[in-house]
Parts: structure tokens; C-alpha cells; sequence
């Protein structure tokens, strides 16, 4: 009876114990920690004219922009295969970012690049704020669809809107803006 009571005892200090560390421990969540990324927007003459900011959260890459003093109107915009915005003409930035090796355009058949952006709204003021999410890049290093590999990525806004059909930029004219993505 001794050892049925010890026992007994026992079990219910185990459980309580047991109870009161699985309150104390941390429940795990499915979510990846999210991943951010700020830059500054020049123009041709390399003054700042914007800011553009890269959230990833849960495999969805949130693009936020905001800038001023463009020409108003349509606008393509699209990411590029590296991270160099030399004015005036930022041909530094290189192609756009394409690691699937695609034709350019939305609307194009053997599209897209994983750099084609929808085209930008710019006011009648010139300025822009938008926001674009995108499933198919990440920030994370090492990946193939990686924005931020070896030698980075840049945004680029150019001077006319994008056809979405024509390869390799869709007729979107000279590049007017950039912004450096390349880790710090």
C-alpha cells in the first residue's frame, strides 16, 4: 500500500511538473521571421527622388515605392541583375532579373522575367506611392530566385510604359531611376 501511495505521489508530482513546464515552453509557429530591406531611389543626376522598400513574409515579397518628382504618366519599373545604379543612364544595373531564363512581358508566351514589374501610375504632382506583391522572389541568400545574391539586384523605373510583350524590356525606353538592393 506504501509503494501504491509513493507511486501515486509521485505520478501526480510528475504531472504537475510536466503541466507546468509544457506552459512555460514556447509553442512553435509555421511562419518564417520576416525579411526587410530598405534602399534610396536616384535619379539620373543622382540625387535621391524616393525610397523603396522589400518586405518577405511567408513566401510574399511586398515591393513598396514611393518617389517624386518623375513626369507623369505610365512607367515601366522592373528589377535588375545587379546592384549598380551609375548615373546618368544606370546601363550599370545590367539586364533585368531574370534567373529562368524567359522572354520579357506579362503578355508575351515565352514570359516573364522574374524581374517584370506591373507598370507604374506616376500623378499629375510626379509623384507615385504603390505597392506590388510578388510570389516568386525572395530575399533570402542562396536561393536562385534570390534577390539579394552575390551581386545584388537593382530596381529601375524607365521613361515609358512597358508594352508587356516585347523582349528584352518592353519597349519602356531610357532608365530614369534606380535603387541598389545588395547586402550590407
Amino acid at each position: 500500500m506504501k509503494r501504491l501511495l509513493k507511486g501515486m505521489v509521485l505520478a501526480t508530482i510528475m504531472s504537475v511538473l510536466v503541466g507546468c513546464g509544457a506552459m512555460n515552453q514556447k509553442v512553435p509557429v509555421s511562419a518564417e521571421p520576416t525579411k526587410t530591406f530598405e534602399t534610396d531611389l536616384i535619379n539620373t543626376e543622382g540625387k535621391q527622388i524616393g525610397e523603396a522598400h522589400f518586405t518577405e513574409v511567408d513566401g510574399i515579397l511586398t515591393i513598396s515605392l514611393g518617389a517624386e518628382g518623375l513626369k507623369p504618366g505610365t512607367h515601366g519599373i522592373h528589377l535588375h541583375e545587379t546592384a549598380v545604379c551609375t548615373p546618368p543612364d544606370f546601363q550599370s544595373a545590367g539586364s533585368h532579373f531574370n534567373p529562368t531564363d524567359k522572354q520579357h512581358g506579362f503578355d508575351n508566351s515565352k514570359g516573364y522575367h522574374l524581374g517584370d514589374l506591373p507598370n507604374l501610375e506616376v500623378g499629375d504632382d510626379g509623384k507615385v506611392a504603390v505597392k506590388v506583391q510578388m510570389h516568386n522572389l525572395t530575399l533570402q541568400p542562396g536561393k536562385p530566385n534570390s534577390l539579394l545574391d552575390g551581386d545584388g539586384s537593382a530596381l529601375v523605373i524607365h521613361a515609358d510604359a512597358d508594352d508587356y510583350k516585347t523582349d528584352p524590356s518592353g519597349n519602356s525606353g531610357e532608365r530614369i531611376a534606380c535603387a541598389e538592393l545588395k547586402k550590407k
